[in-house]
């Protein structure tokens, strides 16, 4: 109840807590942000001392600050904040007397090495640890590393700060705090935050933009607080001198032939937004003939440039090669961006898309959540998520149209989770079947044949069930990391939860088989890439959540089980040279790895006995593996890499 002002100040004084010292001494002296509501009114200066400014006190009245909206029980908010800085402030000198004078300190967290942290009313606030029960809030920006790590490596695709429930920050503070069982006298686990030394370096030269690109990732503080087109860098640092532009060529054929195939067997089974057969024709009309009317299309232009581009980005993410190549040919297509841009809506959303799709690979141009949410209220705009839109038009119209839609549904489903924010479009609202399971060969203006061979399938084969995907990732958001799910039973969170893991495993068991073939070391064409995707759903599925805040032993270790088997599959895709080193991959292995710490530790038995028995030494060491060549393109990631390691040394000596 908040203490109020004596409208009468003449009057005799409400006593004061007996507890509150009337005279603070100057070591404990607090004060408040402003004067007080009487010396406020009266104009008079305050010294702001709490609980009662000397003004007051003189006149033997009460004394109220005008934070006093924000007091904690009958006690303002900053007195109570002077009182914890103090009793902080008695704990370090107490804890530094023990240890001077040879007693064991006191554990801060007030619990044994081997005590279970597996029941927890909530996961922590994602700024603020005021609802965690078991273990009391750090107590220095040193204990906060997981957390911190994990929004540098989410917020490269975005230019805003806010990261949500299923982005795993929450999870990644709950992790640091259960870390604190690795810790001798059961303090904050601090992470060795030395400075990089110059044997740390990546591998061979990387072009100048990546190295802006990595620099301003790594200093939050001068991310932007708005949408910028080029939000990384400078337009100077991004755009080549307007000549070169001008003097570019085609490459020659046979690198064309290269970059396509890989575009097409990369991006274009992820999301397939160009029809392949007619990209094709243009472009070898274009390339033999230079005075070809559609060499002067800026739209054309801007596929060619975009898809070889993109294609040579690809590249480089899974050979971790140097991405000149990908920058120049992006330069190239922004030469004809707003004309392109301009010719329509269709026209527009797919410079978009391509745009979309080239960000996830390379962070020079646009950020990807801003370019998805620009694409999506276009997309909504023009009515694509309803029937209504596709009546009378032909048939390869249609299905064109819906491959572009669900394609950018794909797109926000994979950056809205990793962000953990809300999605640009919502399944509510779509009224649509998706796009069909034909190859644009079957596809006419009338229609395409009835009956297609069982055996041999659709180049559509793929991405139809990488949306299936998507479309379970986006009740995994919207049901296990919504709010909403507070007012369920515990026999209904249960049922929710085998209902979402059974349709996983229906998916995993439903891969397109065979595999389109081709000679590109393609992530998303080998099975590795879906058990990797199975697995990373499980541990999101299983890892604490609003769902299921309190975890118990057997979901523990589903995750811990989850984690580790992603983390294989990883490692199994870059033995095999398939691993794509993007920004989205980076976030995956490492939001494995905290999924593994936190399991691991967090399991009831003795510590001891759960390294023993379980193998999470050696997988911890496989995702240091995968960071460490994460590292030759992310600075970042080789940070990371040393504090997973950090880890792994105090299990093996658990």
């Amino acid at each position: 109840m908040r203490r109020k002002t004596d409208k009468n100040e003449t009057g005799a004084s409400p006593p004061l807590p007996p507890s509150i010292p009337t005279m603070p001494s100057p070591s404990s002296t607090a004060r408040a942000g402003t004067s007080c509501r009487r010396c406020h009114r009266r104009k008079k200066r305050c010294d702001r001392t709490l609980p009662q400014c000397e003004t007051c006190r003189h006149a033997q009245v009460a004394c109220s600050f005008l934070d006093d909206d924000r007091q904690v029980g009958t006690y303002p908010l900053a007195y109570v904040q002077g009182l914890e800085s103090r009793v902080r402030d008695l704990e370090k000198q107490l804890s530094a007397a023990l240890v001077s004078a040879g007693l064991p300190d006191r554990p801060r967290g007030g619990f044994e090495v081997d005590h279970p942290i597996v029941n927890f009313a909530t996961p922590p606030d994602t700024d603020n640890f005021d609802n965690f029960p078991l273990l009391s809030p750090p107590a220095h920006p040193g204990s906060e590393f997981l957390a911190e790590e994990l929004k540098r490596l989410s917020l490269e695709a975005t230019a805003e700060r806010h990261l949500g429930s299923s982005s795993g920050l929450s999870f990644a503070k709950l992790t640091q705090a259960v870390l604190r069982r690795l810790s001798p006298d059961k303090a904050e686990f601090v992470f060795d935050d030395t400075p990089e030394d110059t044997q740390d370096q990546p591998d061979g030269p990387l072009p100048e933009p990546f190295q802006e690109a990595a620099a301003s990732l790594l200093d939050l503080n001068n991310a932007y607080s708005s949408p910028c087109l080029f939000n990384q860098l400078s337009l100077s640092h991004v755009m080549e001198d307007e000549t070169v532009l001008a003097e570019l060529q085609l490459p020659d054929k046979r690198h064309i032939n290269y970059l396509m195939e890989f575009y097409f067997a990369h991006s274009h089974t992820l999301y397939p937004i160009i029809r392949r057969a007619e990209f094709t024709s243009v472009l070898w009309r274009v390339y033999s003939h230079p005075q070809e009317p559609l060499a002067g299309s800026a739209l054309w232009m801007f596929r060619i440039w975009m898809v070889l581009a993109i294609g040579s980005t690809t590249h480089s993410s899974v050979s971790l090669v140097e991405e000149s190549e990908s920058v120049l040919y992006y330069n190239k297509a922004m030469v004809y961006f707003e004309e392109a841009f301009g010719l329509g809506d269709m026209a527009a959303l797919e410079v978009l898309m391509l745009q979309v799709s080239y960000s996830f690979f390379n962070q020079i141009g646009p950020n990807t959540f801003f370019l998805v949410g620009v694409a999506a209220r276009m997309a909504i705009g023009m009515g694509l998520h309803t029937s209504s839109s596709y009546l009378n038009l032909p048939v390869d119209v249609v299905e064109y149209r819906k491959r572009i839609f669900f394609s950018l549904y794909m797109m926000d489903r994979v950056v809205s989770m990793a962000l953990g924010r809300p999605f640009a479009m919502h399944d509510d609202d779509i009224d649509i079947q998706p796009f069909s399971d034909i190859d644009d060969d079957n596809l006419t203006p009338t229609g395409y044949p009835a009956t297609l061979d069982p055996l041999h399938p659709s180049s559509m084969s793929v991405p139809l069930h990488i949306l299936s995907l998507r479309r379970i990732a986006s009740e995994i958001a919207t049901k296990v990391y919504s709010p909403r799910t507070a007012h369920l039973s515990p026999f209904q969170r249960e049922s929710l939860l085998q209902s979402l893991h059974k349709k996983l495993i229906a998916w995993r068991r439903a891969m397109p088989f065979p595999l389109p073939s081709t000679n590109s070391p393609v992530p998303h064409l080998s099975s590795s890439w879906f058990d990797l995707n199975y697995y990373t759903h499980v541990a999101m599925l299983y890892r604490p959540s609003p769902l299921f805040p309190a975890l118990d032993e057997t979901k523990v270790k589903v995750l811990a089980m989850a984690a580790a088997m992603s983390i294989r599959q990883a490692m199994n895709m870059h033995r095999q040279q398939r691993f794509a080193y993007n920004w989205l991959n980076l976030l995956g292995v490492f939001q494995s790895a905290v999924a593994l710490m936190y399991a691991t530790t967090a399991q009831p038995d003795q510590l001891g006995v759960v390294v023993r028995e379980s193998k999470a030494v050696e997988d911890l060491e496989l995702a240091v593996e995968l960071l460490e060549a994460f590292g030759r393109k992310f600075g970042a990631a080789r940070r990371l890499a040393r504090m997973v390691r950090e880890v792994v040394v105090r299990l093996g000596g658990v």
